[in-house]
């Protein structure tokens, strides 16, 4: 599985990686289509890393820093599938971890 390009999920929420190196590393965009905050969205920067798996299966993980817009950062885990059909497919997981104002509020940062 070669990450690099453009994808596209669910929501409507779209990743451009750029390259990825000889040792997995990559980084790029994530354009995405919801938040939770009042600014506008924009194009934020992600780097991550895939095993490159001669199966095409590839284990990968990123960091998205919303930095642009928002005081959080996600970091995303999945693997890359091929179908039947022979297109790629991206199964993900993620956490969504939103700053708040004092320790006692940190029972609610993390999604």
């Amino acid at each position: 599985c070669d990450l690099t390009g453009w994808w596209e999920n669910d929501l409507g929420s779209k990743m451009h990686v750029l390259k990825v190196d000889s040792e997995g590393n990559f980084s790029g965009e994530y354009h995405t289509a919801v938040s939770s905050t009042d600014k506008p969205i924009q194009p934020s920067p992600l780097v991550g890393s895939q095993h490159l798996d001669r199966d095409g299966q590839c284990t990968f993980g990123f960091t998205v820093n919303w930095k642009k817009f928002s005081d959080s950062t996600a970091v995303f885990v999945g693997q890359c599938f091929t179908e039947d059909k022979g297109d790629e497919v991206l199964q993900t997981s993620w956490l969504l971890r939103e700053k708040v104002n004092s320790l006692h509020s940190d029972w609610k940062a993390t999604r």
